[in-house]
């Protein structure tokens, strides 16, 4: 199995409205932490994350969670 581009070594806070969003998996994207496609002709596929009311999230960008697309601090642990 391929891993996917550390895309950053912190996550993006962001507050997202209601709506649909496609979280970048492979970390090719130029838009991060969201798709533009670049996983075309990869393992990779975006998670998809719904959201049912305004909220604060915290998405990952080192492409390492546990819990996609939510950063759960495994950036702390990426090698130098």
């Amino acid at each position: 199995m391929i891993r996917p581009v550390v895309a950053a070594r912190v996550p993006v806070v962001l507050e997202l409205e209601p709506g649909t969003y496609y979280w970048c998996a492979c970390g090719r994207s130029a838009k991060q932490p969201f798709c533009d496609g670049s996983h075309q002709g990869t393992e990779f596929t975006p998670e998809v994350l719904t959201l049912e009311v305004q909220r604060r999230v915290a998405l990952c960008a080192c492409k390492r969670t546990g819990n996609e697309p939510f950063c759960d601090g495994s950036h702390k642990k990426l090698p130098e």
